[in-house]
């Protein structure tokens, strides 16, 4: 076990080697990208299944899928040595029990989703570690509190990290308020990036150079490490707890609208809605994805839709495979024609092209976004974007949203990281905006 415990890489600086001491019932740590906030975590995790012999521990995100491409590989990487010792085994996920870790000396760590809380939160916990917290629910908050009395170590903790969101964010506002300890990490915390003395590393300058080529609200977040809401934020009744919902089933009887906006070096997007019988709008899947051609994006939607069929590229049509959802009604786009054409043809199906006008279709989202009548459900996100994350783009629409501002001069959305907000506004502005016939094809936006 000793050896183990100097295997792992502990040269923690700042706020995360705070984080390795704290004690406290509710511990976030909280800075720009890149400053080595989850390793920190992790570390503190290890060691306390190493040192404390039968210990609960619970990494969470707000879904499976997005923990299991941000944590397993980092962590595996840190507890090499272990592994290959025996010392820790990994045992998949079954139907009925998550995925885990499993130590010689009987301490678990568990990984698992808010998405399926009843895998994860049916045990008691003595640390339960949140990754991006802010895009969790306070009541999920709440209830892992509730679950923190296993007893195996002197303390229980719920332990956090996150880049900053808006100053008005629960989480922030309850560490505002004592409840929450609140450690505030920086770039120079990471040795990768910062020598002992204060200095950039190589890879430390250029990775700062690309953080300093992010704007707005991204910059102040991501580079900068502050609580900060975009100046001239568009949608401010957009609020994720509110408007980003728990995957559920979507009764079939409920029509279906697809909507996309073309794009290349900039994302395409597809957004598959359901309209309930009250004409609340629910979207269910997406597609947000840069550097691939159209055929090939349709190919893919029509996998998720109709999986098994196969494209007879003479007779132009899909054949075999069953629909697993209804057709869409409509599919709104983007006007480019022969991308339109494109997308028709390999689909195989009808477009028509999107209400474009740009500042009745801002306010009808808005006014759906203050009603609670447009709503995302989460996990919806087909495929992550790789060179998106790479370069801190947002990868789906609920990413672009905070940071979707208005240009006073131009008196125009800036028109930057816009592909998702686009594709929403014209759902909308096809459910909600008089229609005016042909003229739609005069509106730019």
């Amino acid at each position: 076990m000793t050896a183990a415990i100097q295997d792992v890489d502990i040269e923690l600086r700042g706020a995360a080697l705070r984080l390795l001491s704290c004690r406290d019932a509710e511990l976030l740590i909280s800075g720009p990208a890149g400053t080595g906030k989850s390793r920190a975590c992790m570390i503190k995790l290890h060691l306390a299944a190493l040192k404390y012999p039968g210990a609960d521990l619970l990494v969470v995100r707000k879904t499976a899928k997005s923990l299991s491409s941000s944590f397993t590989t980092e962590w595996e990487s840190l507890i090499r040595e272990a592994l290959q010792a025996g010392i820790v085994r990994f045992w998949g996920p079954t139907p009925r029990r998550p995925a885990q870790y499993r130590y010689s000396n009987g301490s678990t760590v568990t990984l698992g989703g808010l998405d399926d809380p009843i895998k994860i939160m049916s045990t008691q916990r003595d640390i339960i570690y949140v990754q991006e917290a802010t895009e969790v629910r306070q009541p999920d908050w709440d209830a892992m509190n509730t679950r923190l009395r296993a007893g195996n170590l002197p303390y229980q903790q719920l332990l956090a990290d996150c880049n900053p969101d808006a100053e008005t964010h629960w989480l922030k506002q309850r560490a505002n308020g004592g409840k929450t300890t609140l450690l505030i990490s920086t770039h120079r915390d990471n040795p990768r990036y910062f020598t002992a003395d204060g200095k950039p590393t190589e890879v430390g300058a250029a990775y700062l150079d690309r953080l300093d080529n992010l704007t707005g609200v991204r910059l102040l977040r991501l580079r900068d490490g502050l609580w900060a809401a975009a100046e001239g934020i568009i949608w401010e009744s957009w609020d994720p707890t509110v408007h980003v919902i728990p995957r559920k089933d979507i009764p079939w009887d409920w029509p279906r609208i697809w909507s996309v906006d073309f794009g290349m070096r900039h994302p395409f997007v597809w957004q598959a809605w359901a309209v309930a019988p009250d004409g609340e709008l629910i979207r269910y899947r997406e597609i947000h994805m840069s550097g691939r051609i159209v055929e090939d994006h349709a190919r893919q939607i029509m996998s998720l839709v109709r999986p098994g069929s196969v494209w007879n590229d003479k007779a132009r049509r899909w054949d075999g495979g069953q629909w697993v959802e209804p057709k869409p009604q409509k599919i709104l786009c983007d006007h480019d024609a022969e991308d339109r054409e494109t997308l028709a043809r390999y689909l195989d199906m009808n477009n028509s092209p999107a209400d474009k006008r740009v500042k009745p279709g801002l306010e009808a989202v808005e006014k759906r976004l203050r009603d609670r009548r447009v709503l995302f459900m989460e996990g919806s996100l087909v495929e992550v974007d790789q060179q998106a994350v790479d370069e801190r783009r947002p990868t789906c629409t609920e990413e672009e949203i905070p940071g979707y501002v208005w240009d006073d001069a131009k008196e125009a959305p800036v028109k930057e990281d816009d592909d998702g907000c686009d594709t929403l506004r014209y759902v909308v502005a096809d459910q909600d905006l008089k229609p005016y016939g042909p003229i739609y094809r005069s509106f730019e936006g």
